[in-house]
């Protein structure tokens, strides 16, 4: 497959149908998936990729599969998605990690790396990280990625209202 994006530890590509038991253990896990009330079904994952794909051809990006250079194991899913806020079209930088990689700076390596691919190849101007605000390490890594919180908003949900933070990056800071 073709690569993206490359870091000192990861690369970064488009996210295909072989990637489903990664992108599954990911977002099935109710752990990992604590800030959207709990891991997806089978079903939803399903739905969840199938948007994906259509963000690819629609937007032209859209979440990417972190891939472990020393073994090639898919270990998350980062990337820029065109959103709104406030009726506002914004490009947010989300990510997921699979837990067993928590804490070991591979959200920070890929976001850093994608903050750059969004200014420099696509030309964005700023760059949104849209955090429900119980995730603080999620927090934490778009503090580390120079993102400061520019607006709290509550999000209705499935399972009720949530508030948010909208962090972001400009270009000029």
């Amino acid at each position: 497959m073709k690569y993206l994006i490359e870091t000192k530890r990861l690369f970064l590509r488009e996210i295909s149908w072989a990637d489903y038991d990664a992108i599954a253990e990911i977002i099935q896990n109710d752990e990992t998936m604590y800030a959207y009330n709990g891991g997806l079904s089978d079903e939803e994952t399903k739905e969840w990729l199938e948007k994906l794909f259509v963000r690819y051809k629609r937007d032209k990006h859209g979440l990417l599969a972190v891939v472990l250079k020393e073994n090639g194991k898919v270990i998350g899913q980062a990337g820029l998605s065109t959103r709104y806020l406030d009726d506002k079209k914004i490009i947010e930088l989300g990510y997921l990690f699979n837990k067993d990689y928590w804490k070991q700076g591979y959200a920070i390596e890929a976001v850093q790396a994608l903050k750059e691919y969004g200014f420099n190849y696509f030309g964005f101007d700023e760059i949104y990280s849209l955090i429900r605000d119980t995730n603080i390490p999620s927090m934490n890594v778009a503090i580390r990625n120079g993102m400061v919180i520019r607006k709290r908003y509550l999000k209705q949900r499935p399972y009720g209202v949530v508030n948010y933070y909208a962090f972001s990056v400009k270009r000029t800071e």
